[in-house]
């Protein structure tokens, strides 16, 4: 399955205009992966797993690539339980991409995208030391209208290894 091109008009402020926004596709897994043990932040999964989701879910990612190479990504997965919300499962963006607005590009691809198919909420868990996705979910809720709502989802003692806890964020209606 070849990547699909998402419709997301590049304005002329991008900073980065020649990064092109897709849908990922099977063979981008590895490079999820990378991305994810490169950003040194994210918990990162098997490789098999994030081949699985560039499989399973492409639908609900993004996958940014810069000269075809993938320089960020985020994975997603609609709730089953929840059929008007879509989870943001990781961001991550390369190192010589940071403090460029990426993330926040996808963000908005993604949730353009997901609105457009008729979900109206967008969930998230941030730890309570990341405050470079906090600000980047605030932001986004901000620009859309919504609100966003924090509680509690997993204490520390729901997670192995002196995990911090982590906070859910709720943003919606859209």
């Amino acid at each position: 399955m070849a990547a699909q091109p998402l419709e997301s008009p590049i304005r002329r402020t991008d900073p980065e205009p020649d990064v092109q926004l897709q849908e990922p596709c099977l063979e981008d897994g590895p490079e999820l992966w990378r991305l994810a043990r490169e950003s040194r932040v994210l918990d990162v999964n098997s490789p098999y797993s994030y081949t699985l989701w560039c499989r399973d879910f492409p639908d609900t990612s993004v996958v940014a690539r810069d000269g075809g190479v993938p320089c960020g990504f985020i994975t997603g997965f609609a709730r089953p339980a929840s059929p008007e919300t879509f989870f943001v499962w990781q961001v991550a963006v390369d190192h010589g991409h940071r403090g460029q607005g990426l993330a926040r590009r996808m963000l908005d691809e993604l949730g353009d995208r997901m609105s457009a198919r008729g979900y109206r909420f967008m969930e998230a868990t941030v730890t309570p030391s990341n405050t470079a996705s906090t600000a980047m979910f605030e932001s986004f809720a901000r620009a859309r209208g919504a609100e966003l709502v924090r509680t509690p989802l997993f204490g520390a003692e729901h997670l192995p290894e002196k995990h911090e806890p982590e906070v859910l964020f709720r943003i919606g209606p859209f």
